[in-house]
């Protein structure tokens, strides 16, 4: 298997993400170069500590006699029109973070450089996570009938969104927005920079909303505590006319008069006696596979799994290879996040 060489432009959290998969799959990725406009900081004297990389300071030398595939944007949102239209610019597929952009003005004018012929996919990670692309494939089996709902408490805004487009089957079809926001407190839980040190209570805003497209519905529920808290869960309900999906359970008729019980089960090499290493095998459905991991045996968590998925799908798109995730998507569930927060402030 050939190497996919990136290059990464950005220093941050999710920057991180790329440079440990790399690591962690070195006969498949390997970051060639970083573009990090102000090494000074003190956030790229961090990184550059941990990741003894090649950097540069523009994309003119991010691109110099470049060997890579694709480029990596992991900046500001507020830098991605400029940086994608440079690398657009210089004919270079780019790899976005999310969000694309902030607002529908810049989204609009990114779509006029897909237009001129840009090759921009997005990374939207969710759907790819092991657990959540087993419900997706489930969905879409036909197992539970036409699926007609999907509850969704896992990510905010465009994340959450694209599950539940997703699940749904939805592409750029109407919704018609209904959303609350109801304000609680809870105890602090941890955070990016680790377990909590004292107990504090903090406040939560939970957006919960509807997106009706006519003959499907979607339900929108998040709270920003859920990402890290110890004492809130994520939770997700797909409804079909013949069964349904409840986190981990799967309900559905075989015939009128058989139902059946199963359940999303974990395999994981490594654990109690197993000596074939620490790795997840994929994701069961009774006696099927409703996931297989394609990176075995490389450690990574799921998250990391779903980017190390966005990468070797990246790589097959920057050759001419399909969309998997791309800018208009991307924009369409970021402009209904958006218009689920309107709503929610508005009452409209």
């Amino acid at each position: 298997m050939s190497i996919t060489r990136f290059g990464l432009i950005g220093c941050g959290w999710r920057a991180e993400f790329f440079t440990r998969v790399a690591q962690a799959l070195p006969d498949r990725f390997e970051v060639e170069r970083v573009l990090i406009r102000d090494p000074a900081k003190p956030k790229a004297q961090e990184f550059l500590k941990r990741w003894p990389l090649p950097t540069c300071t523009t994309v003119d030398e991010l691109l110099r006699d470049a060997k890579m595939t694709f480029v990596v944007l992991s900046a500001q949102a507020a830098s991605n029109p400029e940086l994608l239209a440079a690398l657009a610019d210089r004919r270079m597929p780019a790899l976005c973070e999310t969000p694309p952009a902030r607002g529908v003005p810049e989204m609009t004018a990114l779509h006029e450089l897909t237009r001129s012929g840009a090759r921009i996919q997005v990374a939207e990670q969710l759907h790819l996570r092991p657990h959540h692309a087993a419900r997706i494939a489930l969905a879409r089996s036909g197992l539970l009938g036409r699926v007609h709902e999907a509850q969704v408490a896992v990510a905010h805004g465009y994340h959450g969104v694209s599950l539940i487009r997703r699940l749904l089957g939805i592409n750029f079809e109407d919704a018609t927005i209904t959303a609350r926001r109801v304000f609680s407190k809870i105890v602090a839980g941890p955070g990016r920079e680790g377990p909590p040190t004292e107990d504090k209570t903090e406040d939560v805003m939970q957006e919960i909303a509807w997106l009706d497209f006519g003959d499907r519905l979607g339900i929108y529920d998040f709270a920003g505590s859920q990402y890290f808290s110890w004492v809130r869960s994520v939770r997700t309900l797909v409804l079909g006319d013949r069964g349904e999906i409840h986190d981990e359970e799967v309900r559905y008729l075989k015939d009128f008069r058989t139902p059946v019980h199963l359940k999303l089960q974990r395999e994981v090499a490594g654990e109690g006696d197993n000596l074939e290493g620490f790795h997840l095998r994929g994701i069961l459905a009774g006696d099927q596979w409703a996931y297989t991991n394609p990176f075995i045996p490389a450690r990574l968590s799921d998250d990391e799994i779903a980017i190390a998925s966005c990468l070797e799908k990246m790589a097959k798109y920057a050759e001419g290879g399909p969309d998997f995730y791309s800018l208009p998507e991307a924009c369409q569930d970021h402009y209904l996040g958006q218009m689920i927060s309107q709503a929610a402030r508005s009452g409209e």
